[in-house]
């Protein structure tokens, strides 16, 4: 992509504990038993000596608590303690628009904002009030977002979209019309931030797509493009947006972040 180099952390800030046949569409068809399984929630941090690119907000206190999600850190004091300031207006890449997404973009009311227009227009119209759809964001939130291009900070694209030299946002549609991932070149290579593209590796591996969908043959398409994207050496990391073992497929934080944060590369 470019000789430029970030490094990304992978900020685990919510839990919750449920079964397969609540994260997998029509779970039964694989003629499988049920079992437990693992969801985490994660907000991603791109940085080097010069940017910092936050892609995604996690969801808010009020979203999370609506919905009884577990917190293990409040994001906007973590971003913080990673060396983030909101008044500096660093650019934010919204993925889709969950609430699990979306949920602190009020603590960057300056920065620029970058969304798919497919993103945009679906929650805009007159869809997204329907109880499949409307259960999976907070109006706040998406005030948040139209506010942003009232604003006129709001970023839309379509396709693909370069953030910066070496972050490149890829529209792929499927669990929601916009739905992105992104690449970010690092000193270890390029780095797939799937997102809810690919919830969780086995959903991935196993061709088992989650239950929360727009487009079933989109969501296959997203499958079969990450799949090429590392086929070709294209991506040597991958991302997932929930699976519980993420974070021990990179390298761990140590101390205080120990558990709750992993990052790919070097700040550089």
């Amino acid at each position: 992509m470019t000789a430029e180099n970030y490094r990304v952390s992978i900020i685990r800030h919510g839990t919750r504990s449920t079964v397969k046949s609540d994260v997998f569409l029509n779970y039964p068809v694989y003629g499988e038993d049920d079992c437990a399984i693992e969801m985490d929630y994660f907000a991603w941090l791109i940085q080097n000596k010069s940017l910092t690119v936050i892609v995604d907000t996690g969801f808010s206190r009020a979203g999370g608590e609506a919905r009884n999600r577990t917190f293990l850190l409040d994001l906007p004091e973590t971003y913080g303690r990673l060396g983030v300031d909101p008044t500096t207006s660093p650019p934010v890449v919204i993925t889709h628009a969950h609430y699990d997404h979306t949920g602190n973009l009020d603590h960057f009311p300056s920065s620029e904002v970058f969304l798919a227009q497919d993103e945009y227009d679906f929650w805009t119209s007159k869809f997204a009030s329907r109880t499949q759809f409307h259960h999976s964001i907070e109006e706040n939130d998406l005030a948040d977002i139209r506010r942003a291009k009232d604003e006129g900070r709001l970023t839309l694209f379509s396709g693909t979209h370069m953030v910066a030299p070496g972050i490149e946002i890829v529209q792929v549609g499927g669990h929601t019309p916009g739905q992105s991932v992104v690449k970010v070149a690092t000193s270890e290579g390029i780095v797939l931030l799937a997102s809810d593209a690919i919830h969780f590796y086995e959903e991935y591996e196993a061709d088992r797509p989650f239950t929360f969908v727009a487009n079933l043959i989109e969501m296959y398409e997203a499958f079969d493009t990450i799949r090429e994207l590392e086929r070709t050496g294209e991506v040597q990391h991958l991302v997932s947006g929930h699976d519980a073992g993420t974070l021990a497929r990179f390298t761990p934080a140590a101390g205080e972040f120990a558990g709750l944060l992993a990052t790919i590369g070097q700040l550089s």
